[in-house]
Parts: C-alpha cells; structure tokens; sequence
C-alpha cells in the first residue's frame, strides 16, 4: 500500500472576502475529489480572504498509480486561472517506511 499527500499553498485572485473565496475553493475542492477520487481539504489559512492551504491523499496499491495520481492534481490546480500556486509539497509512503 502507498500513500501520496500533497500541501498546496494558494493565492487567490480577486478576492475580497471570505464568501468570495469560498465560491473559489469549494468547485476547486469538488473538481479535485470527482476527477480524481482523492480526500482534499482546506487546511490552513481559514481566516485569511485571499490565501489557503489546501491538503490533499490518496491511497493506491501500485507506486506509479499514485504518483501518475499526484501528478494530474497539481497541474489541475496549477491550471486554474484564479489561483496562483506559490507551493507544494509532496510526501509519498511505502510498504518499506517504518
């Protein structure tokens, strides 16, 4: 079993205030959960309008599934036009972590 995780730190556009950014986040995180069938959340930087951390993992049995998985979120959420991507951060886990 392998677990993949990626951390996206995101710049909202033209933003000004909570209600608009939820209008962003919410289609971005259901867009990322229907394509791809992985658990997203918003983690960080509830407060801020025009910033947030969104999580994101799946589980696959086979290494290259996983990683052909991550790969097709984060251009997905890098093509978005009213998201700057700033960061992310990648983790995977193996049968052989300990």
């Amino acid at each position: 079993m392998y677990v993949g995780t990626l951390s996206f730190d995101l710049l909202l556009g033209d933003v000004h205030s909570l209600k608009e950014k939820r209008s962003v986040v919410r289609p971005l995180l259901a867009e990322l959960q229907r394509k791809h069938a992985v658990s997203v959340a918003e983690t960080g930087e509830q407060g801020l309008y025009r910033r947030t951390r969104i999580g994101l993992a799946a589980v696959s049995g086979d290494a290259g599934h996983l990683t052909d998985v991550l790969d097709r979120c984060e251009r997905l959420v890098a093509a978005r036009p009213e998201v700057e991507l700033l960061s992310v951060r990648r983790r995977f886990h193996g049968e052989d972590d300990e």
